[in-house]
C-alpha cells in the first residue's frame, strides 16, 4: 500500500522541523473527547513574529503496540491482525 503524497509531505515537514530545532510536544484538549492529547506541533513565525504551532499528530497513549496493526510484508494491502483477534502473522 502506498503512503499518500500528502502523510509525505507532512511526514517531511516534521524531519525539517525537527533538524531545524522547531519541532515542539504541546499539551492540547481533544477536541471530541475531551481529553488530554500530546501533539506533535512543527513551530513557525507568522508575518507579525507570533508564533505558530502547526498540529500534525498526537503521542498514541498507552502501549503504542497495542494502537496500530503493522502492514503485512506478504500482502502489502493487508495488515497482521492483532493476536487477540485469533489471527496469526
Amino acid at each position: 500500500m502506498a503512503i499518500p503524497d500528502h502523510a509525505r509531505t507532512n511526514f517531511n515537514t516534521l524531519l525539517r522541523a525537527a533538524g531545524d530545532g522547531n519541532l515542539a510536544l504541546m499539551e492540547c484538549q481533544d477536541a471530541v473527547t475531551g481529553e488530554r492529547r500530546y501533539v506533535l506541533c512543527a513551530i513557525g513565525r507568522a508575518d507579525n513574529g507570533d508564533y505558530l504551532m502547526t498540529p500534525f499528530g498526537h503521542l498514541a497513549d498507552g502501549n503504542p503496540y497495542d494502537a496500530y496493526l503493522p502492514p503485512d510484508p506478504r500482502d502489502p494491502d493487508t495488515f497482521i491482525p492483532n493476536s487477540d483477534d485469533g489471527g496469526s502473522p
